[in-house]
């Protein structure tokens, strides 16, 4: 890909981030992506032949400039089970306020808007993919309760970890970001591991 078309396809992705992190977020169309960008919607369509691409795209991207890749390194190369869980839980939990402005448009828009169901599907997929990871590294070191399956442990600690209920705790209950990840670590040590 030349230099100009990766320009334009960055700036169509910082556009949709843009428009997806407003207020307005619900209503953004290819147009409205194409207008923030200040190229035309055929052009947007050439990088992005359907808005489900170009929403996933977009998470995608997010992910690639906050680095989650590099939060993820301690849970990655964790030794043992339970702190491979409690780091997975504190760079998860402590990115949700960082994408919460798109993740919460995306939350919206779901239930009307295939497309955006299937960009945050894929980005939730990849939530609970970690969340396997870290039960199953549990589940190794002998650690996981008897009284859950490996599956029933990753659903649980996906469902833990949602966004909605980042945001229930953080904004309805007020409580404070590191009482989160403290709370969250220490629940989810006494009900998955022995």
């Amino acid at each position: 890909m030349s230099s100009k078309n990766t320009e334009t396809r960055e700036r169509i992705l910082e556009s949709a981030w843009k428009l997806l992190a407003s207020s307005q977020a619900s209503a953004v169309r290819m147009s409205d992506i194409a207008k923030q960008a200040g190229i035309s919607r055929q052009a947007v369509y050439l990088h992005f032949p359907t808005r489900a691409e170009l929403l996933i795209a977009t998470t995608r991207y997010i992910d690639g400039v906050k680095n989650i890749d590099a939060r993820l390194t301690k849970s990655r190369s964790a030794s043992e089970g339970l702190e491979r869980l409690e780091a997975f839980v504190e760079a998860w939990g402590n990115y949700i306020p960082e994408i919460y402005g798109v993740a919460s448009a995306f939350i919206a828009m779901q239930t009307k808007d295939e497309e955006a169901g299937a960009a945050w599907a894929d980005r939730m997929s990849a939530v609970r993919h970690g969340c396997e990871a870290a039960v199953e590294a549990v589940a190794r070191d002998g650690r996981l309760t008897p009284t859950l399956s490996t599956k029933e442990a990753t659903d649980l600690l996906w469902a833990q970890l949602s966004v909605e209920n980042w945001a229930f705790l953080r904004h309805h209950c007020g409580w404070t970001q590191a009482r989160y990840i403290e709370v969250l670590q220490q629940t989810l040590r006494a009900i998955l591991t022995e």
